[in-house]
């Protein structure tokens, strides 16, 4: 791995032995990894331990993974984390659940071990080669800000989650351009990622809720576009 710093991923599942097996083989990958049993315990350590990556449980005792990763998502230090979840639950419901509090992927049990260390070292590949692009967009009163992970409306900073923030970096980067959902699954979440299509509409209106509605308009039919005004 030469010189770049050892990335760090917490693992999050009141399984033991899941906890072991993932454990295991992100280490064998050379990352630095931290456990915990339940949500509680994770929003703790995540404060200490400050992970690139978190796993995340959904079903869990004490306090859920949705929660965990609510709160997460909430500290100003892991703006930049990515947050996974692993559960065994394929319903839609779930899906939409952990993707509306900020989640950046979503993977089914039992876990592959293999397949799921390639789905890590993919989201951090896409990461590195977000950061090799221009790194602030001013658009009239709205400056979107990469190098910090920070959106500014008339001079006042407003909070958005990884994903949201992305989405939004991505439409105003191509103004006036009409991106489709499969467009924009594909470059925000990646080919290795399943997610559904309703999920972009998700993160949409929860841009539109920060930031007001004239940003960003539907294209009846074909997809979303940002508005140069």
């Amino acid at each position: 791995m030469g010189n770049k710093p050892t990335q760090k991923v917490l693992v999050v599942d009141d399984e033991e032995p899941i906890l072991e097996l993932l454990k295991y083989n992100l280490e064998k990958q050379g990352y630095d990894v931290r456990t915990a049993a339940d949500g509680y315990q994770a929003v703790e350590q995540a404060k200490k331990f400050h992970p690139d990556l978190v796993l995340l449980d959904i079903m869990m005792p004490k306090m859920d993974g949705v929660e965990a990763c609510r709160q997460i998502r909430a500290m100003p230090e892991l703006v930049n984390t990515f947050i996974v979840f692993l559960t065994a639950r394929a319903e839609e419901y779930s899906e939409v659940a952990a993707f509306d509090v900020g989640a950046d992927d979503y993977i089914l049990k039992p876990i592959k071990p293999r397949a799921l260390m390639s789905r890590i070292s993919a989201l951090f590949r896409r990461d590195s080669k977000k950061k090799n692009t221009s790194s602030q967009i001013k658009i009239g009163e709205l400056v979107i800000d990469r190098t910090s992970y920070t959106v500014q409306i008339k001079g006042k900073e407003v909070s958005l989650p990884k994903k949201e923030f992305e989405l939004l970096f991505f439409l105003a980067q191509s103004p006036n351009k009409v991106f489709s959902r499969d467009d924009l699954l594909q470059n925000i979440w990646g080919f290795d990622v399943y997610v559904l299509a309703r999920t972009v509409d998700v993160h949409i209106r929860k841009v539109r809720e920060k930031i007001g509605d004239d940003y960003i308009t539907t294209v009846k039919g074909v997809g979303y576009k940002f508005n140069l005004g």
